[in-house]
Order: structure tokens, then C-alpha cells, then sequence
């Protein structure tokens, strides 16, 4: 069973991240192993952390209240520094109970994810087709390869830190005395700092460009279907993982079709004499037109089911139907020998009672 962080923190679902912050730093305070001895409280602390790394990040809690799960370890890329404020030695913390999951030195950031949306047609959404798309994003810089120096030789240990990207101090509470960090400001956390900036990308190691970009659409695709394109968002800065690209599908309306889930649905004009008769009429179809019999008797708004001429399900299965209403039209004009004849069926009918047992 999944998780769930917002449970472990006692907040709702629509908590704002100061909110989360103060539900944490008070489940924090009261299970922190150095104040709680009692079996059990190492464990909870950890939970409580790795609920506040998942929902005190955007991209994380996004993801999150997506899916319900979060990919790979929840406390990458979450400095705990900026969320609290200090008052905890969560260096020493973190490396006794998440096995060194907690630096004093940032990693390079993760670019930005991206979100691009795309329009496709019905039977582009059915059979799938590759499109290319033009991103714009920024990139790694060609120049310093993401360094952001003017040349490796720029990059220098932080004198300040000594190069741990953080200044640690002591702080007597009511608790006792705690052990806190914080980032340093020189460097920003990151333990170097910068000489003499890339004069490409000023420093931050990523340029402004546009890309483009396929992107392979599958059979069975469906409006508000997400694609997820791994390392096509931002590039990080000074060298960190690129993001993701996330291609949102829109489904234009079709002149004919209405789509219901692999389904579709159309409706066809069918003439009196087919209907009351029977015969075979050509309906259309995604890929063509196709025969469909009609039976005599035939009444208006019947529904016939053509099976396998619908959509395929985007996550493996049968091929939809399509459903055809039939729609019964009467001619508007006749001529003179159409006029006789169905004069001479309509006294035929009524000999035999015809339209007096439709009546009744």
C-alpha cells in the first residue's frame, strides 16, 4: 500500500506548504530521536521526514497527488535546511537513520519539468502517428558544458564554508543545545563559487534555445492522455539532471464520429425502402467505408453494432465497436409513377388492416 504523507503529517489534501511546514517541525520536535526515546520514534521521525521531502516539493507533491506513489528516493534534491530553519543537526541525523541521505552540500539542481500541449485528430488518436514539436527551453550551455566559469580552473572552494556549503552554529533552547546549519551565503549551498562567469550563459550554465522534439503517439491515445518524455524538459543548472517533458493530448471533434471511451459512435440516413425492405447500405468507418446489413422492419433510431471497427485500448485489449444509429428519411419529392405506387400500397394496407392495428 502506498503511503500516505498527508496522514502521516495530519493535514488535508489542500494544505498549503507553511501549513505542512508547521504540522512537520511539530511532529519533528516530538519524535526527534535525541528528545524521544521511547521504541519506535527513529522510524516515525524518518516517516514524518520522508512525507515532508515529498510534500514540501512542488514537483514531488504534483506527482504525488497524481499517481499516489513518488518515483525513486523521496529525500533527493530536498535540502531540509531551507524547509525548518535550522534547529536540528540533521546532518548527524540523517546519516544515523537514511544511511547518509542528508549533505551539507547542495546537488545540482534539476531542471525544470515542461508541459507542452498538443491537438490530434480521431483517427490519429486510433491509429497513432509521430509528431514533432518545437520546444522552446533552456539548455545546457555549449560554451562552459553547463560549468558556468569561464574555464574549470574559475571553479574554487568556498572560503567562507571551507567548502561544505553550509556555516553550522549552536543554539541553546529550551530542549538543550542543538546543532543547526545553515546555507552558506557565499556560495549558495554549493560549496564553490565562481571566478569569472561563462560570458555565454552569465554563470548559470544554461542557455535559452528551441528544440525539436518527435513525439510517438500511440494507438488508443485519448483526451487528457499525458506523455511523459524523460530528460526532454530544462536542463539543471551547473550541471545537474534535466527534467522531464510532459506532452498533454487534446482530442478535436470529429465531423461525423463521437467517441465514447474505444467506442464510437455515428449516425447514417437510411432510406424507407431499405428499412421497411432490407438490403445493405455503406457506412463509414476510420478507415473507409464498410457494409452494413439491414434487416426488413427496420425502425428508425436502431442501433447496430460493428464490432472491432472502433478504437484500441491505449493499455492493451480488444478493438472497440463502432455503433450506427440508423436514421429513417422520407423522400421530400416524388414523382408520378413513386406517388402511385405507394397510393396502391397504401390501399393494400388498409384491406389488410394495416394501419389500423398501428393505430389501436
Amino acid at each position: 500500500m502506498a503511503k500516505d504523507y498527508y496522514q502521516i503529517l495530519g493535514v488535508n489534501k489542500n494544505a498549503t506548504k507553511e501549513e505542512i511546514k508547521i504540522a512537520y517541525k511539530r511532529l519533528a520536535k516530538k519524535h526527534h530521536p535525541d528528545l524521544n526515546k521511547e521504541a519506535g520514534s527513529a522510524e516515525k521521525f524518518k516517516e514524518i521526514n520522508e512525507a515532508a521531502a515529498v510534500l514540501g516539493d512542488d514537483e514531488k507533491r504534483q506527482r504525488y497527488d497524481q499517481t499516489g506513489s513518488v518515483e525513486g528516493e523521496p529525500f533527493s534534491g530536498f535540502d531540509f535546511r531551507d524547509f525548518t530553519g535550522g534547529g536540528f543537526d540533521f546532518e548527524s541525523i540523517f546519516d544515523q537513520f537514511f544511511g547518509g541521505g542528508f549533505r551539507g552540500r547542495r546537488s545540482p539542481a534539476r531542471g525544470n519539468d515542461l508541459r507542452y500541449d498538443i491537438e490530434i485528430s480521431l483517427e490519429e488518436a486510433a491509429h497513432g502517428v509521430t509528431k514533432t514539436i518545437v520546444v522552446p527551453r533552456l539548455e545546457q550551455c555549449s560554451k562552459c558544458d553547463g560549468l558556468g566559469a569561464a574555464s574549470a580552473s574559475d571553479v574554487v572552494n568556498c572560503d567562507k564554508c571551507n567548502g561544505h556549503g553550509v556555516v553550522r552554529r549552536e543554539q541553546r533552547t529550551p530542549f538543550g543545545i542543538f546543532a543547526s546549519t545553515t546555507t552558506c551565503p557565499k556560495c549558495k549551498g554549493q560549496g564553490k563559487y565562481i571566478k569569472n562567469e561563462c560570458v555565454v550563459c552569465d554563470g548559470t550554465g544554461v542557455v535559452r534555445k528551441s528544440k525539436k522534439i518527435e513525439v510517438a503517439i500511440p494507438a488508443g491515445a485519448e483526451e487528457g492522455t499525458h506523455l511523459r518524455l524523460r530528460g526532454e524538459g530544462e536542463a539543471g543548472e551547473k550541471g545537474g539532471p534535466a527534467g522531464d517533458l510532459f506532452v498533454v493530448l487534446h482530442e478535436k471533434t470529429h465531423s461525423h464520429f463521437v467517441r465514447e471511451g474505444t467506442d464510437l459512435h455515428v449516425k447514417v440516413d437510411l432510406d424507407f425502402v431499405t428499412a421497411t425492405l432490407g438490403g445493405e447500405i455503406d457506412v463509414p468507418t476510420l478507415d473507409g467505408s464498410a457494409s452494413l446489413k439491414i434487416p426488413s422492419g427496420t425502425q428508425s433510431n436502431t442501433l447496430f453494432r460493428m464490432k472491432g471497427k472502433g478504437i484500441p485500448s491505449l493499455h492493451g485489449g480488444d478493438v472497440g465497436a463502432e455503433k450506427v444509429e440508423v436514421i429513417i428519411t422520407v423522400p421530400e419529392k416524388l414523382n408520378k409513377r413513386q406517388r402511385e405506387l405507394l397510393e396502391e400500397f397504401q390501399k393494400e394496407s388498409s384491406k389488410k388492416g394495416f394501419f389500423k392495428k398501428v393505430f389501436e
